[in-house]
């Protein structure tokens, strides 16, 4: 299994990357982190933590329904040059960007009253030091609690090439490039696995008040160098490396950014987090209609109603062919979602007031808000149920065809008719995103119609959505035709030419996860 191995630490750039060219085109930007590294804190790094972004190339807004996505590590990352300190203010960070744009930060952990560790991170504004934090949070939380035990002052300088709010997880990529730098310094590696990093860094992503499922952080930490990953989180979580057809014809996946910021901090109370919660009060008024058996302080999710409802018994994992039927069962049942939202005069689902979801989800009040209010922020008048569940349960079944497809041509029986399957999914995914969920933004839906428009056989929105970036699947040798149909008609993309332009639009082949670089 992908999530039971260890972090792995390496000594040659080569191995980091597991291709000799891309070693040697990367070898000048690290040794450049290394250099700044030495000059602004007089000593040489002892590790560089390197966390890749990601891209999803199908399976939005279902991983904390606990439904399997299909993300892959791009090749743009996060680079962390760190080295501990030994002094008599225990615990003490210096933080520090080679963006000149983001200032030098210097913070220190204290215990509260019932020795409990606390940061101060503003939840309220987007800062990047706050990720540099949540990192350490989990550090301290996992493996200080003792009075005894204290943490070793830490000097760092980070460096990134994801770009920020666009929605190829820059912030989960800093946040575990920020917990490996912690737990290398502090020698806390020892029988920590990749699952184990993903779990530790989606609590600490949550401290920046992003209440993340898993996906982005299992990305960046589990991917292999030439493969996507089945990422599947119930009743454990696992990750599958699943080769990608796109040698022959050989094809790549094009990421374009929008330009519009797709900030989960600003944003989250409206947008994302306020589809976890629509999301979550879904299951519980389907699993009513259907009859599943729920505690009454149990926050249960789509992927647990599923299985209830067909049947299956406590830690039992279904077979893909089995769930892939089971959500085209459910599928039919959730129409009645629809009804309760309706208008009762054309049909227009207006959606659900908090008063009538509560009642509908069989709650007291002051339950329904301690269950599905009382952990999260969000803003909302009206609450969408039925658009919700029919695309996160039409999105899971995607996700199983997508896989599906991969691997029946894994061995060879590749086509342009398999790379058009795909596509067909992604569109599909695309549209539902835009219509159900609601996620995508009038910028996205014109790029990925631009993309189509340009050649690629599927386009659809990555990340979170409302804003941020598009993936296309496109022929490589069409890349260069693409780029530049796709900026003649995208009017943000006038005026860029050269590495402006790459900046926004660039092709990516699926890079290894997470490691640490040990300087000897």
């Amino acid at each position: 299994m992908a999530a039971s191995q260890p972090i792995p630490v390496y000594t040659q750039l080569k191995d980091v990357f597991q291709d000799t060219a891309t070693a040697l085109a990367q070898g000048p930007r690290w040794n450049n982190l290394i250099e700044e590294f030495t000059q602004r804190y007089g000593r040489k790094p002892e590790y560089i933590a390197r966390a890749p972004g990601r891209v999803n190339l199908i399976g939005e807004h279902i991983d904390y329904a606990l439904f399997g996505v299909f993300p892959a590590a791009v090749e743009r990352d996060i680079l962390m040059a760190v080295a501990g300190r030994e002094e008599h203010d225990p615990g003490r960070i210096t933080a520090d960007n080679l963006d000149g744009k983001y200032s030098r930060q210097t913070f220190a952990p204290i215990k509260n009253h019932v020795q409990e560790w606390e940061l101060d991170i503003d939840k309220t504004q987007l800062r990047w030091e706050s990720y540099v934090k949540a990192g350490y949070y989990g550090v301290l939380g996992k493996f200080f609690n003792s009075n005894e035990d204290v943490p070793k002052g830490v000097d760092l300088l980070v460096t990134g090439s994801v770009p920020a709010g666009s929605g190829l997880s820059s912030s989960a990529a800093m946040v575990v490039a920020s917990t490996l730098s912690f737990l290398a310094i502090n020698q806390r590696l020892d029988g920590i696995s990749k699952g184990d990093l993903v779990n530790i860094t989606v609590s600490n992503e949550r401290r920046v008040g992003v209440n993340s499922g898993g996906m982005d952080q299992s990305a960046s930490v589990i991917s292999a160098a030439g493969a996507a990953l089945y990422v599947s989180f119930f009743p454990l979580l696992s990750a599958e490396p699943i080769p990608l057809p796109i040698t022959a014809p050989r094809s790549v996946f094009v990421c374009a950014n929008s330009l519009v910021v797709s900030d989960k901090v600003v944003h989250a109370k409206t947008r994302y987090n306020l589809r976890v919660v629509e999301t979550l009060a879904a299951a519980r008024v389907l699993g009513r209609r259907l009859g599943v058996k729920m505690a009454n302080d149990e926050k249960i999710t789509m992927r647990e109603v599923l299985d209830r409802w067909l049947g299956v018994k406590p830690g039992e994992e279904l077979e893909v062919a089995a769930l892939k039927s089971g959500l085209e069962r459910i599928s039919k049942e959730i129409d009645g979602l629809k009804l309760v939202e309706s208008d009762g005069s054309d049909g227009t689902e207006t959606g659900l007031t908090l008063e009538e979801l509560i009642e509908l989800s069989g709650l007291s009040a002051s339950d329904f808000k301690q269950i599905y209010l009382s952990w999260v922020d969000i803003e909302a008048t009206h609450f969408q149920l039925y658009k919700r569940s029919k695309h996160v349960f039409s999105e899971a079944w995607r996700v199983l065809e997508f896989r599906d497809i991969c691997l029946r041509t894994a061995e060879g029986n590749q086509s342009h008719d398999t790379l058009r399957q795909l596509g067909k999914l992604m569109d599909e995914s695309q549209t539902s995103c835009a219509e159900l969920y609601e996620c995508s933004c009038p910028e996205l839906d014109e790029l990925t119609h631009l993309a189509k428009e340009a050649g690629a056989y599927g386009s659809r929105l990555t990340g979170a959505g409302w804003g941020g970036c598009t993936v296309s699947l496109v022929e490589e040798s069409r890349v260069e035709e693409f780029i530049t149909k796709v900026k003649a008609g995208y009017p943000a993309y006038h005026g860029l030419h050269g590495g402006a332009l790459h900046e926004v639009i660039f092709a990516t082949k699926p890079s290894s996860g997470a490691c640490l670089f040990k300087l000897t």
